[in-house]
């Protein structure tokens, strides 16, 4: 692994700087990572409090279709949350709080959008592979994805 790779690992697993953007939106200013990232309101499927997270953005298949990436698999709490409560809110460039549902998405469609963002963002694939299997310690064949469908 590269040197970059263990540090993207290390900032991934690092509480307070994967939250860090999480300010940014809700002040308002989520323009500034332009259509890239966007900050995904869900419910807690537990606690029923409303919760957040910033993620990329890996396809735009239509203007009200969004694809998003679990870069921590099925166990990740946001993941977990919208299996279990698919209406969600997102902020992505000037939109805020826009209601949405959460669909996951199939194996072969995962598959395929992620060979997709592969071929049109291959330097930013390579990095963010390198970072996701040095913070999961496992190889990255698929990664579960999500269709955000704005209301």
């Amino acid at each position: 692994m590269t040197a970059g790779a263990e540090l993207g690992a290390r900032l991934l697993r690092t509480r307070w700087v994967v939250r860090a953007p999480i300010a940014l939106f809700r002040a308002g200013l989520g323009f500034v990572f332009g259509s890239r990232m966007l900050m995904l309101q869900h419910i807690g499927r537990r606690s029923g409090a409303a919760r957040f997270v910033v993620l990329e953005v890996v396809d735009r298949p239509a203007p009200q279709e969004i694809v998003i990436v679990s870069g921590f698999g099925k166990q990740a709490q946001w993941y977990r949350n919208i299996v279990a409560d698919p209406h969600v809110r997102v902020w992505i460039g000037t939109r805020r709080g826009a209601p949405a549902i959460a669909t996951a998405m199939s194996e072969p469609e995962s598959a395929a959008a992620l060979a997709h963002y592969a071929r049109i963002h291959p330097v930013a694939w390579d990095r963010l592979r390198a970072t996701i299997e040095q913070a999961t310690a496992a190889p990255v064949e698929t990664l579960p994805m999500v269709r955000l469908t704005l209301a």
